[in-house]
């Protein structure tokens, strides 16, 4: 009789909120191996701006979904969730667990409940809807976004660009609402998943976030995207539009100074962490863990494995913490 895996355990939370750590911690406790949910590290040459896991605890821990395709590509959630399925089942097979640790929220819905088997990616067509954002703004595509599908117009996040430009490019090459289509193919997902989320206080986080930046900046990665760019690297791509590429960008081209381009690559970050936040408050689903400066990974790790198999507690889905912390408000 064959025995049903345990549960996928996933860990998810906002950026610099010390998943990758925690992450790595939990994996060596479980014998696991991690799948990244970031929707960001699976391009290749985009090692520091992403905050990539080291070379070290890659070794210590394999990790799938990273450094799956080149820059010039746009890597989709479709495609994640069809590559996911396969690494789970390939991690199952040989008798290890499996801990999804990520901040992408679609990629871990994916996980948790599959995700629209739309049509591919047309290359032709989204370059030309890339082109008409930056002649005509975002708003222009939310426009025939409404008209095409006002369901999906009315609930999308009309500021994310890959979003808008997915819905309408669904629209676009099928004749049909995406909104319609996607409750006609949305797979059933039958994996059983344990989802704990990662959160601070938000000064905790705004701190982690500025030291992260600095960081960043004195590891290379105005050098990482000088080489980028030397090496064919077009600003438009998808995957330089990831928070702290096209700031560099600005600075390389002498649109703006290295610290304004700092300042806003720590404020773009902010509100980057603000929107998952925003999101994962929706998923009822997730067990909070408070994490503050006193835990280290290990303590996080620690607090998890207590909590895997213990009832869920009354009230902890989605609760704020008390300080309003997961609001994450930027000025």
């Amino acid at each position: 009789m064959e025995t049903k895996p345990p549960p996928i355990i996933v860990l998810a939370g906002p950026t610099a909120s010390g998943k990758t750590d925690a992450g790595i911690a939990l994996a060596r406790l479980l014998d696991a191996e991690i799948i990244s949910a970031d929707s960001r590290q699976v391009y290749r040459r985009l090692d520091i701006g992403t905050a990539k896991p080291d070379v070290a605890q890659r070794r210590a821990v394999p990790h799938h979904g990273i450094d799956v395709c080149d820059p010039s590509e746009t890597y989709t959630a479709g495609r994640f969730f069809r590559e996911a399925a396969d690494w789970i089942a390939d991690i199952q097979h040989r008798g290890r667990r499996v801990l999804v640790v990520g901040g992408s929220g679609l990629y871990l819905r994916a996980i948790t409940d599959g995700i629209f088997d739309g049509p591919e990616a047309d290359p032709a067509l989204r370059a030309r809807l890339e082109e008409r954002i930056r002649n005509e703004g975002l708003e222009s595509l939310v426009s025939d976004l409404t008209r095409h599908d006002p369901d999906t117009a009315a609930r999308i996040d009309r500021r994310n660009p890959v979003r808008v430009i997915r819905a309408l490019e669904v629209c676009l090459l099928t004749g049909r609402p995406y909104s319609v289509l996607r409750r006609e193919r949305m797979p059933q997902v039958i994996q059983d998943t344990r989802m704990f989320g990662l959160r601070r206080e938000r000064a905790a986080l705004n701190a982690r976030i500025n030291r992260r930046v600095d960081d960043m900046i004195a590891s290379g990665l105005v050098e990482e995207v000088t080489s980028l760019l030397a090496g064919g690297a077009d600003p438009g791509w998808t995957s330089l539009q990831a928070v702290g590429y096209p700031e560099i960008i600005r600075y390389l081209a002498a649109s703006t100074s290295l610290a304004d381009s700092i300042d806003a690559i720590k404020r773009s970050t902010r509100q980057y962490a603000r929107r998952q936040m925003t999101w994962f408050r929706k998923e009822a689903r997730l067990r909070w863990i408070d994490a503050h400066d006193r835990m280290d990974a290990d303590d996080i790790a620690a607090e998890i494995l207590r909590r895997l198999d213990a009832p869920r507690e009354e009230g902890n889905a989605g609760a704020r913490p008390t300080s309003d912390a997961a609001a994450h408000h930027d000025t």
